[in-house]
């Protein structure tokens, strides 16, 4: 595709941008830090809303927050850097680094954590199976403590593509393990020091305190603006900050590296395996996407309290950049609604009337032929969309009558077939949902105790008055959650108190549901949208 974009941005065009950032942001609640570079030079920058509420402190450039997972590109350059200097491979077993942890009896590479194709589950998924709140305090030892207690992996390696942070988790250790340095001395050393991105470093904490640092806000039950916070120790899965000022940098530097290489950044956005003859969109640290036929390269982030985007469009020579210190939005959408202004076209548009009506013809719960997965069709905003365990993501139709999330890593295409079934495809493989009727809610049988040694659970199922209710224990936490009925062998595990900050002690987030509890007669099996088929026995 032939440029279009010239770096000229019309006042109209100016408006439209600045119209579609106080979409997200205003001046007196939590904010938005927006650029646009072309040619490695800023061409459009827009700062909306404040860093501190309480004392109308303004956002600005330099103003620090969380960028959450974009975090993770940046760890994987560190990475190579350390490749280049022969102090590890991509190839390498991870258990050569790591001897504690399980035996897979597979192969796990290095270069599968960096691609999110080593089947290792999600650690923030497996601490909610575990009962362990996430927004409470805890240590990167009990986070690596959870992984070494995975017994099984989601899928064998290189057999698909699953986002989990434990994969990154790894790779921040390993950084710390090679380099004899503490994560923030090893990233000043390979990347901020050489840039000057001197306001980027980890917090692995929402408790620590640093110059112009910003307050993070979520929305309350009434709609208010709350503080938002973050428990557990985080590392270089998503524990930096920045500012956009240095952001800016950092997309400088992967348009024409000053540390690293050309070479590097494009095996970070190119992808590292095919799967069932199609390239896998994760490359290593950075997500290859498409908006209106036009390729993107780049990573979001979402942590409690925050949203964060960036991508670059080789075909345009341009990058947008995005980061907010509250989570109440879309970065994914509004990024691309930026591009779309920039390149002249009209912002979303993005399912045809004919896809809209066969979409909301078939709204509700959506199960696999196997019985193991389970989707929601619904409206969201006006427009269809999809919820899952990590929430509701808007709809794309991708081709006529085919459609999937509107992310950076849909689960599935999918279409409606001819005798009201959904098929979904995903690298090449096929799988049929069926819709699910009213559930009878048979609860018959279900009660007693189940374990599991995956994270040493232990699962007490149980009525409680005139719901149904799960106690889940482990070494790591307890949690109690509410069973609600979508099928007869299946249901759905929510908070046992749904009101929001008893709900935010499980979760940061408020999900549809936290994962699926299917029953098997002899046991259950827990599913989640990044932590698969976690099996516990009944006990005897």
């Amino acid at each position: 595709m032939s440029s279009s974009f010239t770096g000229n941005i019309s006042s109209a065009s100016s408006e439209r941008l600045d119209a579609l950032v106080a979409t997200a942001a205003s001046a007196s609640g939590p904010g938005l830090a927006v650029a646009v570079l072309h040619k490695g030079e800023p061409v459009y920058k827009r700062v909306l809303g404040l860093a501190n509420l309480a004392h109308d402190i303004p956002l600005t450039d330099r103003s620090v927050m969380r960028i959450a997972s974009q975090s993770k590109q940046i760890t994987v350059m560190m990475i190579l850097l350390l490749e280049a200097e022969g102090k590890l491979s991509l190839d390498d077993d991870i258990r050569s680094h790591f001897p504690w942890l399980p035996d897979w009896e597979c192969r796990v590479t290095l270069g599968h954590l960096a691609s999110n194709t080593s089947g290792i589950r999600d650690i923030l998924d497996s601490m909610i199976m575990a009962g362990m709140p996430i927004t409470a305090p805890s240590s990167r030892a009990t986070a690596k403590a959870i992984v070494a207690r995975q017994r099984d992996l989601n899928f064998a390696p290189s057999t698909d593509v699953l986002y989990s942070n434990s994969n990154f988790l790894l790779l921040s250790e390993l950084i710390e393990k090679i380099t004899g340095k503490g994560f923030d001395e090893a990233l000043s050393h390979y990347i901020t020091g050489p840039l000057g991105m001197n306001d980027t470093r980890l917090m692995m904490r929402d408790d620590e305190i640093y110059p112009r640092l910003v307050d993070h806000h979520r929305r309350g039950a009434n709609g208010s603006w709350l503080k938002s916070t973050w428990g557990i120790a985080i590392g270089g899965e998503g524990g930096l900050v920045s500012t956009l000022s240095d952001m800016i940098r950092w997309q400088q530097n992967l348009r024409n590296p000053m540390v690293g290489t050309t070479d590097m950044v494009e095996r970070m956005g190119r992808s590292f395996v095919t799967i069932g003859g199609v390239a896998s969109p994760y490359g290593l640290g950075l997500v290859n996407t498409k908006q209106k036929g036009v390729d993107l390269i780049g990573h979001g982030g979402w942590i409690a309290g925050s949203r964060s985007e960036s991508f670059r469009v080789p075909s345009e020579d341009l990058s947008v950049i995005l980061l907010s210190n509250h989570d109440d939005f879309s970065s994914f959408g509004i990024a691309r609604d930026l591009l779309d202004i920039l390149l002249g076209r009209e912002p979303g548009g993005l399912i045809s009337r004919q896809g809209i009506a066969t979409l909301e013809a078939h709204y509700g719960f959506w199960r696999s032929e196997d019985g193991g997965f389970l989707f929601r069709l619904e409206e969201a905003g006006g427009l269809p969309a999809i919820a899952g365990s990590m929430g509701v993501s808007p709809l794309e139709e991708i081709e006529r009558g085919i459609f999937q999330a509107r992310g950076a890593l849909p689960s599935f295409i999918f279409s409606v077939a001819l005798d009201g079934t959904i098929v979904t495809e995903r690298f090449g493989r096929r799988k049929l949902y069926r819709k699910i009727e009213e559930s009878a809610g048979m609860f018959i049988g279900i009660s007693g105790v189940y374990e599991s040694d995956e994270a040493g659970l232990t699962a007490a199922v149980g009525q409680q008055g005139e719901s149904w209710q799960m106690h889940i224990s482990s070494p790591f936490g307890a949690a109690c959650v509410e069973l609600e009925s979508c099928d007869d062998d299946m249901f759905l595990a929510h908070p046992v108190d749904r009101e929001p900050h008893d709900a935010w002690r499980t979760a940061p987030w408020i999900l549809p549901w936290l994962y699926t509890v299917r029953f098997t007669g002899d046991g259950i099996v827990l599913n989640s949208d990044r932590g698969r088929a976690v099996a516990l026995r009944r006990r005897t």
